[in-house]
């Protein structure tokens, strides 16, 4: 295989991809990792993705900013509408907004849980169904979900968070074996210990940063850009084999 033949494997030149959570952390690396592929990009956050949409234009690629609370149902369809507004379909959809409550167990309260697991899972499935209906529509899309180490394991004080992650999971094997004989390929990507907002408190806790340290083999946190590779090779014709697969991104945390 020529480098050509190489390229356009991963080549996203012409799609449209929506991010959510784009702002910042890790829905900023990949939808910086997808535009550097040639894709234009639609960023949905509940605030303006100003810093994410000036470095998508500096890599020459187009991008529409969308400031939506994605906790609320109603969000999903003016997404979708606004995007195919502007770039005329969608297909990629990064499903990557999310949030953390951490406490323990025996006094998690009933809003952190419900809170969590609606913008975690809910929300996750019924943007992934709407956008799915457009994607149908050419037999051809990518739908990838941020999942968690906590799909797979349980966690310490993050009850919410685990049963959503394991819901992503889940979500993204159900959607892969209903979608995948009509060309679109649902995938999640499972980021291992990054160094973003939602790990702050475990990076500033000198003891629970070393634990954690000590069992990557690799030795150091990830950073955004360590997903950009993956989600590349996912939201690409590269992976056009590849349904309901959970793909970790961890240093190695899981082989330990």
């Amino acid at each position: 295989m020529g480098p050509n033949a190489l390229n356009n494997l991963f080549d996203l030149t012409g799609k449209t991809a929506i991010v959510t959570g784009g702002s910042t952390g890790l829905g900023q690396g990949m939808a910086l990792g997808l535009a550097s592929a040639g894709a234009d990009i639609v960023l949905v956050d509940y605030v303006e993705s100003t810093d994410t949409a000036n470095k998508v234009r500096a890599l020459g690629r187009k991008v529409l900013v969308i400031v939506a609370n994605l906790m609320e149902m109603s969000s999903i369809p003016v997404v979708v509408e606004k995007t195919i507004a502007e770039f005329g379909k969608i297909d990629i959809l990064i499903n990557n907004a999310g949030i953390i409550r951490r406490m323990n167990a025996i006094d998690f309260t009933e809003k952190d849980w419900d809170d969590v697991m609606l913008l975690n899972s809910k929300t996750i499935f019924f943007l992934a169904q709407a956008v799915a209906k457009d994607m149908m529509k050419r037999k051809s899309g990518k739908i990838i979900s941020t999942a968690s180490l906590l799909a797979f394991q349980g966690g310490i004080r993050v009850p919410s968070y685990a049963a959503s992650k394991g819901a992503v999971a889940q979500i993204t094997k159900a959607l892969a074996n209903e979608w995948g004989a009509l060309g679109i390929n649902v995938n999640a990507i499972a980021p291992g210990y990054m160094a973003t907002n939602n790990t702050t408190a475990l990076r500033e806790d000198p003891e629970r940063s070393k634990s954690i340290l000590d069992r990557i083999p690799a030795g150091v946190w990830g950073t955004p850009e360590d997903l950009q590779g993956a989600v590349i090779f996912l939201a690409s014709k590269a992976s056009n084999y590849v349904n309901g697969h959970v793909l970790v991104v961890d240093g190695g945390w899981m082989a330990r």
